[in-house]
């Protein structure tokens, strides 16, 4: 949704965006489009209408989004005014230092508070030859991809140790959609020409795998959960859902338009989430339901989430009597008995909604703290826990 809308904002003319996502993260990417110059008509879909390449604010706004954050300071690159990009809650707490560094060697003026936003950017970014490190999101180069086919000049990137690799083929998949072409080798290379157009489109979003992953594993571990809407052959890293719950033995039934999770005798797992860190809560609770030791490697990936992830779902399953622990790049967790207790999701909505998850199966309630910032990603998750038979006051 938030690429969409950033490619929306980049095209002249109009496009329009069926089936909208309504989180927060998606509602500050709207409210960022709007305040640059876009004029947008709400109705079920979303039509935007933007001329292209005018910038009419210099201060904005990205809430909690990080994604928001690393991708419109690219685009906002483009123009020659200088913008403020700033946010709220956790965000204030994600390092931008590696962008700044980036931007101020291909002549883009940037500077942080001490490596924190607010973050000033002055452009024009023009495009030429630059390398980074991908090791820590691939966010900043999703950012770059949007912005550098607007640059005068054309462009390489060079990416070192790229993770998400999934994210980057949605990124792609968006500015196709948009007619913008980038020559992608092995994710190491990107080659983007300079000057091209963004060609107004009519775009339907995908069914979102982070948060159904969620309602996947709750089917999988206490019943039978149906999920509409999912694309199947979708690249969105949480994908891989699917592999972890047919790996462990659950249920799985696909169809055109849904997908089928339903609990069965399930067995502990091993897997490597590196590429796809937003499965390490919903996959922490799913450990936990499992009688035995389950890993889930590329800790690395949490530290800089909407809290201190890695931690967060440490305590959280200890607050509940799961045994866990972290050790070498690995989350090891020995599951089979869920107490109930109190958990502290830390403002982070990944946290909260597993917090829920690991309720389906303890011997007690669950009460969760700060359960409203679901709202980031998924805002009517405890009303479709509710959907689905769970109780929730």
């Amino acid at each position: 949704m938030q690429r969409a809308l950033a490619a929306a904002f980049l095209a002249n003319g109009k496009s329009i965006v069926h089936n909208p996502d309504r989180s927060k993260d998606s509602s500050a990417a709207l409210e960022i489009i709007q305040t640059l110059g876009s004029k947008v008509n709400e109705n079920g879909s979303i039509e935007i209408e933007s001329d292209g390449f005018e910038f009419k604010a210099k201060k904005l706004n990205c809430g909690e989004s990080g994604l928001g954050l690393r991708m419109f300071s690219p685009i906002v690159s483009l123009s020659e005014q200088e913008i403020t990009i700033d946010g709220e809650g956790s965000l204030k707490k994600r390092p931008i230092d590696f962008m700044e560094e980036v931007f101020n060697r291909i002549g883009v003026e940037s500077s942080s508070k001490k490596g924190f936003i607010p973050f000033k950017v002055k452009g024009p970014l023009k495009g030429g030859k630059f390398s980074f490190d991908g090791t820590h999101t691939s966010q900043f180069l999703t950012g770059l991809l949007m912005a550098l086919p607007k640059a005068k000049e054309d462009s390489v990137v060079i990416v070192n140790n790229l993770r998400s690799k999934g994210y980057v083929d949605l990124t792609l998949e968006v500015l196709d959609q948009f007619g913008v072409k980038v020559d992608n080798e092995r994710y190491s290379i990107f080659r983007i020409k300079g000057d091209q157009t963004f060609k107004p489109q009519e775009i339907t979003i995908e069914g979102d795998w982070s948060g159904s992953a969620f309602m996947l594993v709750a089917g999988a571990i206490a019943g039978r959960v149906k999920v509409k809407g999912l694309t199947i052959q979708s690249c969105q890293p949480d994908h891989d859902i699917v592999e972890v719950l047919e790996k462990v033995g659950a249920d799985i039934l696909f169809s055109m338009s849904s997908l089928v999770a339903e609990k069965n005798k399930l067995k502990p797992f091993d897997f490597d989430a590196t590429n796809c860190p937003d499965l390490f809560p919903p996959l922490a609770a799913l450990a936990a339901n499992i009688d035995g030791r389950c890993t889930i490697k590329g800790t690395h990936r949490l530290e800089f989430k909407e809290s201190n992830r890695t931690q967060s779902i440490i305590d959280a399953l200890t607050a509940v009597g799961v045994s866990c622990k972290e050790n070498n790049d690995r989350l090891i967790v020995h599951g089979g008995k869920i107490s109930s207790g109190k958990i502290k999701a830390n403002n982070d909505h990944r946290i909260a909604m597993m917090a829920a998850i690991l309720a389906l199966n303890s011997d007690g309630s669950i009460e969760i703290d700060d359960a409203s910032c679901v709202a980031k990603s998924y805002p009517n998750f405890f009303e479709d826990l509710q959907k689905i038979g769970v109780g929730v006051k």
